[in-house]
């Protein structure tokens, strides 16, 4: 897979807690030169990434109830709300991971649907990706939390927030393709840091990855 072509894979983020505003315009201007997907950035940054490339195929991505999915899903939908204001094109939201392992399916349903009911009243599509935490869950609970992103119409499930105990695996990316079928998209994030990964992600089923060493993985790939 050559560079242009793995590049388009690319979220190339930036969410951790000390993010500024020149690590966003740094990664804003790398996107635009590498040719990524999309930025995903923290929410509090979307109107800023919004100018930067306005006029460019770049995506602008971001996160609600980040990092560990426990708000209610009311807060999660006005933190969707204010991002697509703003400017934001998609929305990578965490469930609530407690909820699923209990088995509480129908909340998790209603917090999934509640987001994704915000975002169908702006005027453009907004596309919604529902991280699931894999490595806080049984396959059983993956294949679940999976069916229920699917039911409530979301457009991606995601293996990781990249906070969490673990990143994405092939193993997981491949479950959720299996679960999911051809009809969603299945973002890998968490861990990614070189092409060979990134590649195996790929091959297993992810139709997208999240990685803030997108300029590495690029630049290790062939011409």
């Amino acid at each position: 897979m050559r560079k242009r072509e793995i590049a388009r894979y690319i979220d190339h983020t930036i969410l951790g807690p000390g993010t500024s505003p020149e690590d966003v315009r740094r990664v804003c201007e790398e996107a635009k030169l590498y040719g990524f997907y999309a930025v995903c950035i923290p929410p509090t940054y979307v109107a800023l990434a919004r100018e930067l490339l306005r006029d460019t195929e770049v995506r602008v991505c971001t996160v609600a109830g980040f990092p560990h999915g426990q708000h209610v899903p009311g807060v999660k939908a006005f933190e969707a709300k204010v991002a697509v204001d703003e400017g934001a094109d998609e929305v990578d939201m965490v469930i609530n991971v407690a909820a699923l392992r209990v088995g509480n399916y129908a909340e998790v349903l209603r917090d999934i649907r509640t987001v994704r009911e915000e975002i169908d009243k702006a005027p453009r599509r907004v596309m919604l990706k529902v991280i699931l935490e894999c490595a806080l869950l049984s396959d059983e609970e993956k294949v679940a939390g999976a069916i229920l992103a699917k039911a409530a119409g979301a457009d991606f499930v995601k293996t990781s927030t990249g906070f969490g105990p673990g990143g994405a695996t092939v193993e997981d990316v491949a479950l959720l393709r299996r679960t999911v079928g051809g009809e969603m998209g299945v973002k890998a994030a968490g861990g990614i840091r070189d092409y060979e990964t990134a590649v195996r992600m790929i091959e297993a089923g992810a139709t997208r990855i999240g990685a803030s060493r997108g300029v590495q993985i690029v630049q290790e790939a062939p011409d």
